[in-house]
């Protein structure tokens, strides 16, 4: 049996594209066009794929900071999109966002007391200003900080030392569900790894679930237990994290594989290279949005959308090829 914390079913964000005097609606840009999956209780699912393909997106509406066109997203059962005011309020306390970039995410006005104590005085959960900072200071101590940096602003920390606190502050309300977009991109080389390795820490101390979001395939097979893979507002492979890297189904999916740097000194990967360009979302081609650039493709691919179906036991690609 399983623990289903988060379940999302035909997820879409559409953004209207408007013109003329008039500013009316010509067209909709499809930046998230029926997303669906699911995660489980302590588990961490890596949403992969290329730079504007709707993953971000896709981790904001899930979490109702972008409102969205249709679809489900269930937690614990509870549709999120349903929910309203105060209902909502109190929902979001089981759900927390750590940004990309630590220094825009982070109010410069702001100490870092104040900074991770506000999401306690939003929802009331500290009954002093004493409460509050003996909470705030646990939590800092989680990510690897001291008191001594609670009357510091946030530009006065490092990269990865403002990463850590953004951390904190999506911590100190001890959600559930963790989504991490793109947490380490920002950072230096040498510091990702220690981010990397303290977000897995944190899952396995405070029993997280996180929806990660990245494009290094490196970072995403160290810490995810399941990959999901994106391209241009569709998921077109999910699997484990070793199925999918050792035998993805997906063209796709094969060509980012080949992409990815082999760490070992002398060995040569068959480097797969797609042709043209990725399809405007506003535009998408008919058919499977990954046929125009598809190395693999047929004549049905263009005119028919194929479904993201179980071609082995937990396996899921959208390609006709198994059909």
């Amino acid at each position: 049996m399983t623990d289903r914390l988060l379940d999302v079913r035909n997820l879409k964000k559409h953004f209207p594209v408007r013109s003329g005097l008039l500013q009316r609606v010509t067209a909709h840009v499809k930046a998230v066009d029926g997303v669906s999956f699911h995660l489980d209780k302590g588990e961490t699912l890596g949403l992969v794929g290329e730079s504007g393909c709707g993953k971000s997106t896709t981790g904001r509406a899930v979490l109702r900071l972008l409102p969205v066109t249709s679809g489900e997203v269930l937690f614990r059962e509870k549709n999120l999109l349903a929910l309203g005011g105060e209902e909502l309020r109190r929902a979001r306390r089981n759900f927390q966002m750590v940004f990309q970039d630590p220094f825009a995410s982070l109010d410069p006005r702001m100490t870092v007391s104040a900074i991770v104590g506000e999401p306690l005085a939003a929802h009331g959960l500290a009954s002093s200003r004493a409460e509050r900072d003996d909470r705030v200071v646990q939590i800092l101590e989680e990510v690897g900080l001291d008191s001594s940096v609670l009357n510091r602003y946030a530009f006065e920390f490092s990269g990865g030392q403002r990463q850590r606190i953004g951390i904190a502050r999506a911590l100190v309300l001890h959600p559930s569900l963790v989504v991490a977009d793109e947490p380490v991109s920002a950072l230096d080389v040498s510091i990702q790894a220690q981010v990397i390795n303290l977000l897995a820490e944190l899952r396995e101390k405070l029993s997280l679930t996180y929806l990660f979001i990245a494009h290094d395939l490196s970072v995403v097979k160290h810490i995810s237990d399941r990959v999901a893979v994106m391209y241009l507002g569709r998921i077109v492979e999910t699997a484990r994290t070793d199925v999918l890297f050792s035998s993805p189904l997906h063209p796709y999916t094969q060509a980012l594989l080949s992409a990815a740097p082999v760490p070992e000194p002398g060995k040569k990967s068959e480097r797969i290279i797609l042709k043209g360009d990725v399809p405007s979302p506003l535009n998408p081609p008919q058919g499977c949005p990954f046929h125009p650039r598809c190395f693999r493709v047929m004549d049905r691919c263009s005119r028919e959308v194929p479904d993201l179906v179980e071609r082995k036991e937990g396996h899921f690609a959208a390609c006709h090829l198994y059909d």
